[in-house]
């Protein structure tokens, strides 16, 4: 039974599809059976600018291990790429004084 719970999320990116980049406004987020994936259950992102039309849209679906490993993974390079830009930046200004 597919539930078609979505979450949406409002986003500012570009994604690159078949007529090449793209600005992304929105993002839908729901776990259910995929299309195309060989799995029961996916976790499916569809970034999207609803504006353009059906071309303007870039899919995956990844399996629950796959999506929770991306989150991991997604937290990770936050974290150390503010901290690092957070830690230039401090740099940067005891250099000018």
């Amino acid at each position: 039974m597919c539930t078609w719970i979505t979450e949406r999320a409002r986003v500012m990116g570009s994604g690159k599809g078949t007529q090449g980049w793209f600005p992304i406004t929105d993002a839908t987020v729901y776990f259910d059976h995929p299309y195309h994936a060989p799995l029961d259950h996916a976790l499916s992102i569809n970034f999207i600018n609803e504006e353009m039309g059906p071309s303007a849209r870039v899919a995956v679906e990844l399996s629950a291990d796959s999506a929770r490993e991306l989150i991991r993974a997604i937290q990770a390079a936050l974290d150390a790429g503010e901290t690092q830009h957070i830690l230039m930046g401090e740099l940067r200004l005891a250099q000018a004084v």
